[in-house]
């Protein structure tokens, strides 16, 4: 239980790091707006469409008579919107971090500084190129992983009682997992640690990593709200990684580093 705390706790310091860091709040801001947009449109076509694709889709039900034709491509229908919006939580995390990039880098570092008791923070020494095809590549693999365990809930959730009371709260703390993993990895693959062994450290602390991802998950239901959280959950991400592999937080400097601060995160 000390841990589920420790967990929540990292999540509300990293939304008051960027608090106190207006500029790298605002960039951090960016995005998300960006993802959010494409999504929307996404969702609200899956919306507009996703009738005439089942249609199109079901050539088999034409000669149906009513109501059976209706009831089965509307269940059908509302299945694959469901499925959208799913598949929209569980990736949203991914697309955005893959978006913004540069910039949760830059501001992951700046974390790790405020909190290092010297000062310094790890550096890859990758060329950008190169992070950002192995964040793809990495994030693709926890997306599918995801979308596995979304898709197996999702099936339970038909059965009686079970699927409308304690899938739910499972699938908040499967989604709560992969949420931490995708964040924690701005810090972590900057310290040359890969997927595998990340998932590995994150198995170890079951706890911190719910404490952590869980609430957030609860939140990035509504991906407005995820936009506003977005950058504190990379900042309290690096702290959570530091945790994770023994790093020292120095408490009085993150105290400091609340100080005003209008440095441009893309410097």
């Amino acid at each position: 239980m000390r841990d589920l705390g420790a967990g929540f706790t990292y999540l509300l310091e990293g939304q008051r790091w960027v608090a106190r860091h207006g500029k790298q709040y605002g960039f951090g801001l960016l995005p998300g707006l960006i993802t959010l947009v494409l999504y929307a449109a996404a969702l609200i076509a899956l919306a507009l469409w996703g009738e005439d694709a089942v249609a199109w889709a079901t050539p088999f039900a034409d000669d149906w008579s009513s109501p059976w034709q209706g009831l089965f491509r509307g269940f059908l229908t509302a299945v694959l919107f469901a499925l959208g919006l799913l598949l929209s939580v569980v990736t949203f995390t991914a697309v955005t971090l893959l978006v913004g990039q540069p910039f949760y880098e830059n501001l992951s570092e700046k974390v790790d500084r405020d909190v290092s008791p010297d000062g310094t923070a790890p550096e890859s020494g990758l060329p950008l190129w190169r992070e950002l095809w192995i964040s793809a590549r990495d994030s693709l693999r926890i997306v599918v992983r995801a979308a596995l365990w979304g898709i197996l809930l999702f099936a339970l959730g038909f059965v009686p009682v079970v699927g409308q009371t304690l899938i739910p709260v499972i699938g908040f703390f499967v989604t709560g997992f992969f949420l931490t993993e995708e964040l924690a990895a701005v810090a972590l693959q900057r310290r040359g640690i890969d997927l595998r062994a990340r998932l590995t450290l994150l198995r170890s602390r079951r706890t911190l990593v719910w404490g952590f991802g869980t609430p957030l998950a609860v939140a990035f239901v509504v991906p407005f709200v995820a936009v506003f959280l977005m950058p504190g959950a990379v900042a309290g991400a690096t702290l959570l990684a530091r945790e994770l592999i023994g790093e020292e937080i120095d408490e009085g400097e993150a105290v400091a580093a609340g100080e005003p601060e209008d440095e441009d995160i893309t410097s």
